[in-house]
């Protein structure tokens, strides 16, 4: 142990927890080294760690010329100079309130400024890193020195393995994680999430604390356990555990009242002090039981959030910002719903349209009850918000993920199009999200049948027979939108149009049904939803909205 004390404060440090017992790592096949990191082969023995952590990283893909120990020595004199290092001041990509110290002693506390400004000085091209900090406090525990921890730490940055991402360096990247991380809550985490709707008026803010969770808040055992794993399985690790954080929040406050004015800084108590509670392994085990998109899913889904954030403005090179916008108050006016119930739903949509107000394009008061102008009002629009109020005062309505002029692609038959962003819910009597089941279990996505009583798919749409047989290539039909450039193939059935009726849901039942007066509706109930139902089975239309979504950053 010896050999990787140097920055370690041994007082403050349980070691009990660490054994002696002298271990080698010499699998290499990946399938091996992910089981023995998620069951902490490596954790109780420092020294093995140390090892472990400098051969997984030294075999991440750098770019040519990647800044080395060497590189170290030469400048951090120049840059560091005379001047005391715990006291150096820190450069605006990192939160200078975050600067984790993990039972380091005063030489480990002064080097990790002193690495984030010789990295600096190496990566020009930072603009937001704010986990940097702790990755340098947490790679001091196992290096030899500083020059060792800053060459780890620049082949972590300097990776150009565009499958493998890990730690965001950019606004951009960073604030789309968060959006990823606020649709990934939305999906897996919903009682979580409706907790978080009733008592924060910016959901998307509190999100936005998810790194600092992991990178900050986390003690030093359980970042390490994170860490371990993070090393052979990538970013995909941070969004699990993150999550499995948020489930534990709301299963030991559930019902508790709030210990502070924010949730925010209820979240970040509960993670500091998380040991009271869940150890590191029941949280893994929890972070590793939530049935996630693949990689593949996330990285796509990333992709769009970022591409959201370019068409609003932010760049790579922006500084911190805040991009999240709720519904405005003044702005807003509809019949059906409040201003309150409409922040309700923006807390449901997809992050990366969240960020938009919403437009009013159709409304029964208006426009008339007339299927061809719902049509012409609706169409040229994606996605769009569908709101209905009865004539009972019952309120649902459904986000319909697919512009409606989509209904073409099967001429004068009715298609299905759509994708499983699309989702149902009441407001009145009582609020409710109806999850489909395709999306909690892919699964099912290959065992429904085409509606009852109507025609077949649109030609877009494979049966269950023309779906790949290896599942790596399927895609969830969550992510099946034009907007992620995916083949038609992965097209599911979740609305459909005619010039005789609407219909949302598909596969196995409909859920909702709207004749072509626009006056008369009626739901079905089946496995498709969840127990509760939508609305009366049969109902009369008292006033209809859609409201599509508008870019408020570019006009």
């Amino acid at each position: 142990m010896d050999e990787y004390n140097r920055f370690v404060d041994w007082d403050k440090m349980d070691v009990t927890v660490q054994s002696q017992d002298a271990k080698e790592l010499t699998c290499t096949e990946f399938q091996e080294l992910k089981q023995l990191a998620r069951q902490g082969y490596w954790a109780k023995n420092h020294s093995l760690r140390a090892k472990v952590y400098h051969k997984l990283i030294s075999n991440i893909p750098c770019r040519t010329v990647t800044p080395d120990a060497n590189v170290y020595r030469d400048i951090v004199v120049k840059i560091v100079g005379k001047r005391n290092s715990s006291s150096l001041p820190l450069p605006e990509f990192v939160d200078n309130s975050l600067v984790p110290t993990y039972c380091l002693n005063a030489e480990g506390i002064g080097a990790v400024r002193k690495i984030i400004l010789c990295i600096a000085n190496q990566f020009p091209d930072i603009s937001f890193c704010p986990a940097l900090p702790s990755v340098i406090a947490l790679l001091l525990h196992y290096s030899k020195d500083e020059a060792e921890c800053f060459e780890q730490v620049c082949r972590i940055l300097a990776c150009n393995d565009p499958s493998k991402r890990l730690i965001d360096q950019t606004f951009l990247a960073f604030e789309s994680s968060c959006m990823t991380f606020g649709d990934l809550v939305n999906k897996y985490c919903q009682a979580a999430h409706k907790l978080m709707v009733a008592v924060s008026e910016d959901v998307l803010e509190v999100y936005s604390d998810w790194q600092r969770w992991l990178f900050g808040e986390l003690p030093m055992v359980y970042i390490a356990r994170v860490f371990d794993v993070f090393l052979v399985e990538g970013y995909k690790v941070l969004y699990r555990v993150a999550l499995a954080l948020l489930k534990f929040f709301h299963k030991v406050r559930a019902g508790q009242p709030t210990e502070s004015d924010s949730i925010q800084q209820d979240i970040r108590a509960f993670v500091r002090d998380i040991a009271k509670s869940v150890s590191p392994e029941r949280l893994l085990e929890k972070a590793f039981a939530i049935r996630l998109f693949s990689r593949k899913e996330i990285q796509l889904l990333q992709m769009a959030n970022e591409k959201a954030l370019q068409q609003k403005g932010i760049t790579v090179k922006q500084k911190r910002q805040n991009v999240h916008l709720a519904v405005h108050a003044e702005n807003f006016k509809s019949e059906i719903v409040s201003v309150k119930e409409m922040r309700d739903i923006w807390s449901w949509i997809p992050e990366r349209f969240a960020l938009c107000q919403p437009l009013l394009l159709f409304t029964t008061l208006e426009h008339g009850c007339s299927l061809s102008r719902f049509y012409s009002h609706s169409e040229g629009h994606e996605p769009t918000l569908l709101l209905i109020k009865t004539t009972t005062k019952e309120v649902c309505g459904a986000y319909l993920s697919t512009d409606w002029s989509e209904r073409r692609r099967g001429g004068n038959k009715l298609s299905f199009f759509g994708t499983g962003e699309c989702f149902v819910f009441r407001l009145q009597p009582e609020v409710e999200r109806y999850e489909w089941v395709i999306i909690k279990h892919p699964e099912l996505a290959t065992t429904g049948s085409e509606p009852e009583n109507h025609a077949s798919p649109a030609p877009s749409t494979l049966s269950s027979g023309s779906v790949p047989s290896d599942p790596s290539d399927r895609l969830s039909p969550f992510l099946s939108a034009r907007h992620f450039n995916l083949p038609s193939k992965t097209a599911s059935m979740f609305m459909a149009g005619s010039s005789e009726c609407i219909i949302i849901g598909g596969g196995d039942g409909q859920a909702l049904y709207l004749d072509a007066d626009l006056n008369h509706g009626r739901t079905s109930h089946c496995n498709t939803f969840n127990n509760q139902p939508l609305c009366s089975e049969s109902f009369q239309i008292s006033v209809l909205e859609v409201w599509g979504f508008r870019d408020t950053m570019n006009g």
